[in-house]
């Protein structure tokens, strides 16, 4: 018992002597770290720390015309979904695909025959009624028959009258015309094809000129007049096509803030398709002392926009407010002054008050 207990002191004085050895060790490690400065920061205050060095460029007023950049649809000035008012079969297709064609030009021929008999019936019918008026009329002249008995008669023969001429609109319905004219697309069926009313015959389009359909948001609204003029390219080709404006819709559309515009283009070559997008430049108005600084130099905030200018060294956070963008820059409506030396890099590491050294960039 004596001997286990003398082993019990012994690991209890040991374990005691490792718990003071490293207290003193870890006491040793904070009075080093408490008398040095951290590495990289220049002592306690950090007022020793290099300044950010960044581009900025100095604010000159310049001449800008104010374009609005936008996107819009070419449309065919007229389009329709050729069909049969009619049905039956077809006996005769009169146009190519791809081809124009005139107005009022016969494209396809739907079979008639039964129609054509039962206006020859109804015309037979209405030749027997105008001989049996005529009989009636000089007989009411000579008193052999009563004004009741001629009324009757006349009534037969217009209503004989009216019977073929809605067979005449029945058998017109059977010969589908071009209604303006236009070029035909891909044809839907054949000769012998059973036609119904829902069976699509082909695309009929008149391209020359276009529309180019497109909205600019409302707070230029006020500023868009009618018979402008636009330019604007389509994906297809970089040739810059002229427009010009030749409706506006009376409001705003509630749901997307914007005025609707139209505008018609010229397309002799028929080299605008429509459905296609179309980039437009639309002139608003020229501005002659136009503040303009690069896109990346404005910070978007919870409250509006922010820029950082160069002041005694440092960076300072100037909020500003922002018009018309392009590719490149931002015009800068309040909030900057010719000479300020405007910071166009690092803004996200930038912070108000935090030393810089600015390289101006030449413009």
């Amino acid at each position: 018992m004596k001997k286990r207990y003398i082993f019990y002191v012994v690991i209890a004085l040991g374990l005691a002597y490792l718990v003071y050895y490293r207290i003193n060790a870890n006491k040793k490690l904070e009075g080093k770290g408490a008398s040095g400065a951290p590495s990289g920061k220049g002592g306690k205050d950090g007022k020793g720390a290099p300044p950010l060095v960044v581009d900025g460029m100095v604010v000159k007023p310049v001449s800008f015309d104010n374009d609005l950049e936008i996107t819009g649809a070419i449309e065919a000035n007229e389009s329709v979904v050729l069909k049969s008012e009619v049905a039956g079969l077809v006996t005769g297709i009169y146009f190519k695909e791809g081809t124009s064609v005139s107005k009022g030009s016969v494209l396809v021929k739907v079979n008639d025959r039964d129609i054509q008999a039962q206006l020859q019936e109804a015309l037979t019918k209405q030749k027997l009624s105008a001989t049996n008026e005529n009989r009636a009329k000089q007989l009411l002249a000579k008193g052999a028959i009563s004004q009741e008995e001629y009324d009757t008669a006349l009534a037969d023969l217009k209503s004989l009258q009216a019977q073929a001429q809605l067979i005449r609109a029945q058998l017109a319905k059977t010969t589908i015309r071009a209604p303006f004219s236009g070029r035909v697309g891909l044809r839907g069926i054949s000769e012998g094809t059973y036609l119904t009313p829902s069976t699509v015959i082909a695309n009929l389009v008149s391209t020359n000129p276009v529309k180019i359909s497109f909205s600019v948001p409302e707070k230029y609204a006020s500023q868009i007049k009618q018979g402008a003029n636009i330019i604007f390219t389509t994906d297809g080709s970089a040739k810059e096509n002229q427009g010009k404006i030749y409706a506006i819709e009376p409001g705003i559309d509630a749901a997307t803030r914007t005025l609707q515009i139209r505008a018609l283009a010229p397309n002799a070559d028929n080299a605008l398709l429509p459905g296609s997008f179309a980039k437009i430049k639309l002139a608003l108005n020229t501005l002659s002392d136009a503040i303009l600084i690069p896109n990346e130099a404005v910070i978007p905030v919870l409250k509006g926009k922010i820029v950082y200018i160069q002041k005694d060294g440092k960076a300072q956070e100037v909020k500003v407010e922002a018009g018309t963008r392009t590719d490149e820059n931002i015009v800068i409506t309040s909030g900057l002054k010719a000479g300020d030396t405007v910071l166009t890099t690092g803004s996200m590491a930038l912070k108000q008050g935090a030393p810089v050294k600015v390289h101006l960039v030449k413009e």
